[in-house]
């Protein structure tokens, strides 16, 4: 289970069982709209929906590899790395929420792919570093052939490079 889901779930579980009894419907407001469900499971459905599928951390996934950019062109080697593990952390969780592109994810993208780019960040050799971001972006694209989304290798995102100097 990703964080926030665990999160939401707890603070849900503590509402119900914090002996509290439910609010009336007059002391609702119209912003209370998981209170409103008739019911756990109809609360339940309703989180499961907002917190959606795999687009949604692959949308964070694209910033954070924007952002990875930015910190290797001001060669920010730590701030590169935050991203990196963020990224990791992003795709863990659109694997629980979409267990069908785990494999996938675990063969070219988290294994030894995503250890040997942190690697290089790490290194804090510019050199090594714009190398691992090259190889971050070809994990990235062979995920999405694989899993038979290569539409998504056609975007900016995937334009950036590492800098003429």
């Amino acid at each position: 289970m990703n964080k926030t889901a665990l999160v939401a779930f707890t603070l849900l579980f503590a509402v119900i069982v914090s002996g509290r009894s439910a609010p009336r419907a007059e002391e609702l407001t119209q912003n209370d709209w998981l209170l409103r469900a008739e019911n756990d499971e109809a609360r339940f459905r309703l989180l499961q929906k907002q917190m959606r599928g795999f687009d949604q951390p692959m949308w964070e996934v694209g910033e954070r590899f924007a952002r990875l950019h930015d910190a290797l062109k001001h060669e920010n080697y730590e701030l590169a790395v935050y991203h990196w593990d963020k990224i990791k952390t992003s795709i863990e969780n659109g694997v629980a929420k979409r267990p069908a592109r785990g494999e996938s994810a675990r063969n070219l993208f988290l294994g030894d792919p995503w250890n040997e780019v942190r690697a290089g960040l790490i290194s804090a050799d510019r050199k090594r570093a714009w190398d691992s971001f090259d190889k971050a972006r070809a994990a990235c694209q062979s995920c999405h052939q694989a899993e038979k989304v290569g539409f998504m290798n056609q975007q900016a995102v995937f334009d950036l490079a590492r800098p003429e100097r």
